[in-house]
């Protein structure tokens, strides 16, 4: 199962678990979208993946 993270491992911005802001790697580290996408580049600095946009659960 998906581990839900609950902030971004750069700027530690809270995600709620319908969060639409969350971004993860194959390896489910998380980041908000501004800093996946803005400061990394879309790389996950930790393991080298592309990021997602992560689902959202109800």
């Amino acid at each position: 199962m998906l581990e839900m993270r609950k902030s971004c491992e750069k700027c530690n911005k809270a995600f709620s678990d319908q969060s639409t802001d969350a971004m993860i790697c194959s390896h489910e580290c998380t980041f908000c979208q501004d800093c996946a996408e803005k400061t990394l580049n879309a790389i996950c600095p930790n393991c080298g993946g592309e990021f997602q946009k992560r689902p959202t659960r109800k």
